[in-house]
């Protein structure tokens, strides 16, 4: 049974940096098809089960903003493709802005709450009065990739499509790839992984009935990250400082 894996790079990177902690090293050296091979194998019925093919979906950093980012980004993205990690590896954009919006904190549910006028940091009219239905505005630097999602979606379709794959493993918690995911069922079982402590999106949820049945989901942890690393150095490339 021919297993794609499809990468949604920046929402594993994002999810793997909540698990771990963004100042811990040893979880991002990650070697995908040890991890993609573990997680078939762990969590699934699925008979004869074997990777066939891996696609990373991701997007360069912007070396004018982060340039160490960018450095030790493309010392990795090499190694995977050095080591067979990846079989193919599909760019987006990474698009850096300034853009404005309300100042809010979490609440209680990890939900946005607007923050309200209250001392002490007060808005007053003309006239010395109180506005207590005040919205605080900021600006601020918002760095993001555009792509992940289409191109994850253009790989995973056609290849189910083709009859190229027996079963899709995605890594992700993004609810963009509701509709792409929905017609792979249709088609061969599916695995969603949720690479984050976060909730499974709801658009990624079904039931392990739908379509052909046989799908199912799953929730990384900091251990499969940890225990699924590159070797050191692969090649010439090693291992940046601090990974």
């Amino acid at each position: 049974m021919r297993i794609g894996v499809y990468v949604d790079g920046f929402n594993l990177y994002y999810g793997a940096r909540g698990l771990c902690g963004r100042c811990t090293p040893g979880w991002r050296w990650l070697n995908l098809r040890a991890l993609a091979t573990d997680l078939v194998g762990r969590h699934t019925r699925w008979p004869d089960a074997r990777v066939h093919r891996i696609v990373y979906c991701t997007a360069r950093i912007d070396g004018v903003s982060n340039p160490s980012g960018q450095a030790d980004q493309d010392i990795y993205l090499k190694a995977l493709l050095a080591t067979g990690s990846v079989d193919h590896i599909e760019y987006g954009t990474y698009v850096a802005r300034v853009k404005t919006a309300p100042l809010a904190v979490k609440g209680p549910q990890g939900r946005p709450e607007l923050v309200s006028p209250e001392w002490p940091v007060m808005v007053q009219d003309g006239r010395g009065g109180p506005v207590d239905a005040a919205v605080f505005m900021v600006s601020y630097a918002s760095r993001e990739e555009k792509g992940t999602d289409v191109n994850l979606a253009a790989h995973l379709l056609p290849d189910v499509l083709r009859g190229a794959v027996d079963g899709v493993l995605v890594i992700s918690n993004d609810s963009d790839l509701r509709f792409p995911v929905e017609q792979a069922r249709l088609h061969v079982p599916v695995g969603i992984i949720n690479p984050s402590h976060n909730y499974l999106a709801g658009d990624l949820r079904g039931r392990p009935s739908d379509g052909v049945g046989g799908h199912w989901w799953a929730r990384l942890v900091a251990a499969d990250l940890t225990s699924h690393q590159l070797p050191d150095p692969v090649g010439s490339y090693r291992r940046p400082a601090g990974w």
